[in-house]
């Protein structure tokens, strides 16, 4: 069987196309420009009727969410702000783009956060907590939620990985006060890029939306409580970063692939999982009770082999067609937090500097057939195979 490309995007929808000629015809890509009934505010309309929540802001990226949720809350300049350290280099980058500190805690093996760390770093002047759902992997909501609450520290949730995740029925990134999602190519709906976040605070959503750059009265095109923007009005700063109509129209077409999407990628991540797991070098963590996850891509950790057989294993899987990630491995992967130099008095943080020199990352598009994972997952065994004998640890 021939290997599938492992990089290619989810194909956008036919459907999209009719939409597309009219926007390119009318030539109103600028969200405001119409007085109602815009492809981005009938996206935020549906998306947060489809994530059960009062409001939503489509914005740039996800990374543009985090920022803006960070400056709603109306953190002082220099807020000390808990992230976990297994996280893309966004999210920090957001954190100190907000005029914050970012605050690392340790996360484990499973690549879920380190409570016990955890309840420890929130003690230490903690005046937010962003939970990054990494490659869809979800930390124990309950006990952090419970943390967080007790101590009054609102949590955003970096759900980029995480459309269609949930945790005990309720849907990741609806349990905190703001939830950030990612429409870049590589995430379940594809837009190149976009990102949407939600919430039920009226007072805070109207914030992120005069600063992403709602100027003059052009927020009064948005479903939120007037006086709610009433009182900033030119009282914030604006950044810009909103989303174009036509990427919006892009989004809005592959909304209802969403459900389909997330059950093909559950399955195939499950099937290449089981045979990974039958191997005595790979781990593919298990999900947390309760846990219910959309991935559309495969983590697992490399057992009882040294540094020289990781590298000579990913070199082996990469020679026969599937590029391996090892989070770790690369001097410059932005998931390693090490490589986040931008921040002052950056921590060591053993535990997952531990797990990310064995943790590798295998794209699994939700496209895939059956036998096309099986070619996968051939290789990935093969290679391990190769390496391990020779070069196994004591």
């Amino acid at each position: 069987m021939p290997l599938p490309d492992m990089h290619a995007a989810e194909p956008i929808p036919d459907a999209v196309r009719g939409e597309i000629d009219r926007l390119l015809q009318s030539g109103d890509l600028f969200r405001y420009t119409a007085a109602k009934d815009a492809p981005v505010s009938l996206l935020e309309a549906e998306f947060a009727e489809m994530m059960g929540m009062k409001y939503a802001l489509a914005v740039s990226s996800c990374s543009a969410a985090l920022f803006l949720s960070l400056e709603a809350l109306g953190l002082p300049q220099g807020a000390r702000v808990l992230i976990p350290g297994f996280t893309f280099a966004a999210v920090p980058s957001s954190v100190i783009h907000a005029r914050c500190k970012p605050v690392l805690c340790e996360v484990g093996a499973n690549y879920r956060i380190d409570l016990a760390d955890f309840e420890a770093k929130l003690a230490q002047d903690i005046s937010a907590v962003i939970v990054s759902h990494m490659r869809g992997h979800t930390s124990d909501m309950d006990a952090i939620m419970a943390l967080c609450d007790a101590a009054g520290i609102p949590v955003i949730e970096d759900a980029a990985h995480s459309l269609g995740t949930l945790w005990k029925g309720r849907k990741i990134g609806t349990i905190g006060r703001v939830g950030c999602f990612s429409f870049q190519s590589y995430k379940m709906i594809n837009a190149g890029e976009g990102g949407i976040l939600v919430t039920g605070d009226a007072d805070l959503v109207a914030r992120a939306i005069i600063m992403s750059g709602a100027y003059e009265h052009n927020w009064k095109k948005h479903p939120v409580l007037q006086d709610a923007f009433a009182r900033w009005q030119n009282r914030l700063p604006l950044y810009n970063l909103r989303l174009s109509n036509l990427s919006a129209a892009i989004i809005r077409a592959q909304l209802p692939e969403l459900d389909r999407r997330v059950m093909a990628g559950r399955s195939n991540h499950d099937h290449v999982a089981e045979r990974l797991n039958a191997s005595p070098w790979i781990e593919v963590p298990q999900p947390l009770p309760g846990e219910e996850r959309a991935p559309d891509s495969i983590q697992f950790n490399l057992v009882g082999l040294d540094d020289d057989a990781v590298t000579a294993f990913a070199d082996a899987a990469g020679a026969s067609g599937v590029k391996v990630q090892v989070f770790g491995a690369s001097p410059d992967n932005a998931r390693a937090f090490w490589n986040w130099r931008f921040i002052e008095d950056l921590p060591d943080l053993p535990r997952t500097r531990a797990m990310l020199m064995r943790a590798c990352d295998v794209r699994l598009p939700v496209r895939l057939e059956r036998a096309e994972l099986d070619a996968v997952a051939d290789v990935l065994l093969t290679a391990v195979e190769k390496v391990a004998p020779a070069r196994a640890v004591a």
